[in-house]
């Protein structure tokens, strides 16, 4: 059975789907509700739910919004959006972001079933995909240019040698033209079953394939226990795309198939001669995951460097960093994960964990604290007004900086002043 969280501003509707839905039928379980897009997005980093039923207009973040923001974090993640006639082409907008249908409104209880039962079977397939065997000739035609390539060294030739090596992925079609910017990094997986018994096959070496080939080019093959992976983008597509990917993997492995997914991932090379290399960092990365989770060789490097320099001592002191980021630029709206991790020159796969690791609280958790903690230092201390405050704050809704204060102290801001010069008028 499925796991499922509803999002709606519109209450009654909200409740009504909760209500008259029977759930355990559609193949779902209803695990949370949401009435905006950012408690949905916190629900969705909470509880991993297997379907996002979402409307497309909702107060503070909307649905298109609400997608991108979970693709980040939970890209394995289905999502279905309500919508009105006149938003429908709008959220078509989305597809890029695992939309795996669109509902219009309004809807009976009903046809809502009817839908639900589609959208199951749907991500039925979708499971079945994920380990869909790949035509064996179309990963084996690459072989006799892969394995040399990431398996056999090519220090010699040069720029000469790197325009022969992309000529030939263009005519074997592992890319598509000689790319000018090309960027390559290898990944190295390895299954595991609930008992860390190595369960690498074939299969994985499908599904690994399925998910990579969504978001660039992408080729590999199995090794003693292994999936080798050459990934091929622009510099651009790899800062975008490859966390994605390891998250999606990742995250369908658990789900799917009940195991767990070691990824060892090389720092991205400059062009095809540096394969071998790349394989060498992947691996190291890859033993550096103790069977479980994910391991970038540019993080390793990072936190080695810094130590070396002694500008660090640990990892605590790492998300310390992280931290010191939060309290100085916690004013600026589109301060995110990623923007904070490029900031201190590691993974957002490894800050996330970091910071959970140290703090026991998760980024969005960290920053809103530092933000509605301010507010609190300015209500006290300033005659500013609220909307002045919600700007220094790092909010660009007024309504929602209202919202989130709410959310975290049980009273609004306004109250909160009161509240706070009443006490001071007593004393």
């Amino acid at each position: 059975m499925y796991t499922i969280v509803i999002a709606d501003d519109e209450a009654e509707l909200r409740e009504a789907l909760a209500r008259r839905i029977d759930w355990a039928d559609c193949g779902f379980e209803l695990v949370g509700e949401a009435e905006n897009g950012v408690e949905a997005l916190e629900l969705v980093e909470k509880l991993e739910p297997d379907l996002l039923l979402s409307d497309v207009k909702m107060p503070f973040m909307s649905g298109i919004e609400l997608a991108r923001a979970v693709r980040e974090i939970r890209p394995a993640m289905n999502i279905a959006f309500l919508s009105g006639f006149d938003d429908f082409t709008y959220a078509q907008q989305a597809i890029q972001y695992n939309i795996i249908s669109y509902i219009l409104k309004p809807v009976s209880a009903r046809e809502m079933t009817e839908e639900l039962k589609k959208i199951r079977a749907e991500m039925d397939r979708r499971f079945e995909f994920f380990t869909r065997q790949t035509d064996a000739r179309e990963l084996q035609s690459l072989d006799h240019f892969l394995l040399p390539l990431i398996l056999d060294e090519f220090q010699e030739g040069g720029g000469e040698r790197e325009k022969e090596l992309r000529a030939e992925a263009v005519r074997c079609g592992l890319l598509n033209n000689a790319v000018d910017q090309l960027a390559c990094t290898v990944m190295v997986t390895s299954f595991f079953d609930e008992d860390g018994v190595n369960r690498t096959t074939e299969d994985s070496l499908h599904a690994v394939h399925n998910i990579a080939e969504k978001f660039m080019h992408h080729a590999g093959f199995l090794s003693g226990g292994r999936v080798i992976s050459l990934l091929l983008s622009t510099q651009k597509g790899m800062d975008k795309y490859l966390h994605i990917i390891v998250d999606d993997l990742s995250q369908s492995v658990k789900r799917v198939l009940s195991q767990t997914a070691a990824i060892g991932v090389s720092c991205t090379k400059p062009g095809l001669t540096s394969c071998h290399e790349a394989y060498t960092e992947a691996v190291k990365a890859l033993g550096q995951t103790n069977g479980a989770g994910v391991q970038y060789l540019s993080d390793i490097r990072r936190v080695e460097s810094l130590m070396a320099e002694h500008r660090i001592s640990s990892g605590s002191d790492l998300c310390d960093r992280a931290l010191e980021v939060i309290r100085k630029k916690f004013a600026d709206p589109d301060l995110s994960l990623i923007a904070v991790s490029s900031e201190i020159a590691v993974s957002p796969n490894y800050l996330s964990a970091l910071i959970k690791r140290c703090t026991g609280s998760n980024f969005v958790e960290l920053l809103t604290r530092q933000r509605i903690e301010t507010a609190k230092e300015l209500l006290r201390t300033s005659s500013l007004k609220i909307r002045e405050i919600t700007e220094r704050c790092g909010y660009s809704d007024q309504h929602y900086f209202s919202y989130c204060f709410k959310k975290y102290e049980g009273i609004s801001p306004n109250v909160y002043r009161r509240q706070h010069e009443e006490g001071e008028n007593g004393d």
